[in-house]
């Protein structure tokens, strides 16, 4: 494996005298001829990769959360004249090159944001640009729940310790712009704009300067490849389906003979280390109160009413239901990351003060929920533990409830979506002064019970 420490070529001397000589530009003690001069003939030339591990060794050695603080145009005024900034050639498809072209859709965006900043506000136009503005989400979630997880096995910790909080600035700062727009607060809408504009570019830079082409060179073709699905599964920004890739034949669907010899050769290796009574013919899994087959299983969890996650008893994410009404991204990369670093770093106190009281026994749930403008999502954490008490880990589920907070009275006739008739009596469950024993139809006759 690929480490940002090990990448074949890096010179530890070669970084330090590029890091002194930056230090002491910047304390005053050298000008910026001297310095540039020093460079080109003490270390002649910078690939992004390098610039990354200068800027994660200086980060960890000043600490402190200064992504979005220290500009990347400061490193340019700097190592400018030896730094490699050439766009890769990649194909279309490729997850990085995703990026770029993600960006330059972006850079339109900020384009058509500084053309309107010259006119009188016309509002539809601005909520026009910003709900295109807001796709930017997509991109930033492929970057946090996709590549993030690949570099952090890579040593690259950077990203998703200090880039992350500066995706998640900007995002809220097109929320808070949208908010303004939509509340008729102009002046302080267009006076926020450059700055937005600003942070866009800068984030865009650091990306393309350090964060792509470093990933290039740590990450496999193998992890790349795998890292495909996973992107299509959470979308592009502003790239449309064409961007998602082609179905191979590794990822059809298994046929109905395969899923049933891979539920069978499941049951045995339960029934091994003691943990099934017997690999019946029918492939069906012994449950606690029940049988079912392998598929029948993902079946289910895929088609519950709400997303659920499940972290093992070493706080790894082991599972998440991939539903098509999934509330938050997730990813096959997800599956095996420590769950603290699923989180930007303002969360992280938070998951590891759940995780300790949990452990303790001294709780066993923790709720939390969004009162959104367009929906109100629950969320609940709850603490699994066997028969004998010991934790085994954390289930999360999330609910959009939005529509059953708007109920109000009861429904005990059957009524569907498009209903044009008049509804029939759902049976068991019964309206007062009613037997749920003798359920009656539409038409007044007995019913006998369906289950």
């Amino acid at each position: 494996m690929t480490d940002l420490k090990d990448i074949r070529g890096l010179d530890d001397r070669k970084l330090e005298t590029a890091l002194a000589i930056r230090k002491a530009y910047e304390a005053g003690r050298l000008s910026l001829e001297e310095a540039h001069r020093r460079l080109k003939s003490e270390v002649r030339s910078l690939k992004p990769w390098e610039i990354a591990r200068i800027e994660q060794d200086l980060t960890a050695e000043q600490g402190g959360d200064d992504c979005r603080s220290r500009r990347i145009s400061e490193l340019f005024l700097i190592y400018g004249p030896v730094l490699d900034r050439s766009r890769p050639e990649l194909p279309d498809d490729h997850p990085i090159a995703r990026y770029y072209q993600e960006n330059d859709r972006e850079r339109g965006i900020v384009k058509e944001i500084e053309d309107l900043l010259q006119y009188p506000v016309i509002r539809n136009q601005w909520l026009e640009l910003y709900d295109r503005l807001s796709e930017i989400r997509r991109h930033f979630s492929r970057k946090q729940n996709q590549l993030y997880s690949v570099l952090e096995k890579k040593g690259f910790e950077h990203p998703s310790t200090h880039m992350w909080l500066f995706d998640d600035a900007v995002r809220d700062e097109i929320r808070e712009n949208r908010r303004l727009l939509e509340a008729g607060e102009d002046d302080q809408f267009i006076a926020r704009q450059a700055s937005l504009v600003e942070d866009l570019k800068d984030l865009m830079e650091k990306e393309e300067q350090v964060l792509l082409p470093t990933s290039l060179m740590l990450v496999s073709r193998r992890e790349f490849d795998e890292m495909r699905q996973g992107d299509a599964e959470i979308g592009y920004a502003w790239l449309g389906e064409a961007a998602a890739p082609a179905r191979g034949p590794q990822d059809a669907p298994a046929e109905s003979g395969a899923r049933e010899g891979f539920s069978a050769d499941l049951q045995k290796l339960l029934v091994r280390y003691g943990l099934g009574s017997g690999a019946p013919a029918d492939g069906k899994l012994e449950m606690r109160n029940g049988r079912l087959t392998l598929e029948q299983v993902n079946l289910m969890l895929r088609n519950l009413p709400l997303d659920i996650s499940f972290v093992d008893e070493n706080d790894l994410v082991a599972y998440y239901s991939d539903t098509e009404h999934r509330i938050f991204p997730r990813s096959r990369n997800v599956i095996g990351r420590q769950v603290r670093n699923c989180h930007p770093r303002t969360s992280v106190k938070y998951v590891e003060e759940i995780l300790a009281k949990f452990k303790s026994g001294e709780e066993n749930t923790a709720d939390f929920w969004i009162d959104g403008k367009d929906a109100f999502i629950y969320i609940r954490y709850v603490a699994v533990r066997d028969e004998k008490g010991k934790f085994r880990g954390v289930l999360e589920t999330m609910q959009d409830c939005t529509r059953i907070r708007e109920l109000t009275g009861s429904r005990t006739l059957l009524t569907w979506s498009s209903e044009t008739h008049a509804p029939e009596r759902v049976y068991g469950i019964s309206e007062p002064g009613t037997s749920d024993d003798e359920p009656v139809t539409k038409d007044g006759n007995l019913t006998g019970r369906a289950f």
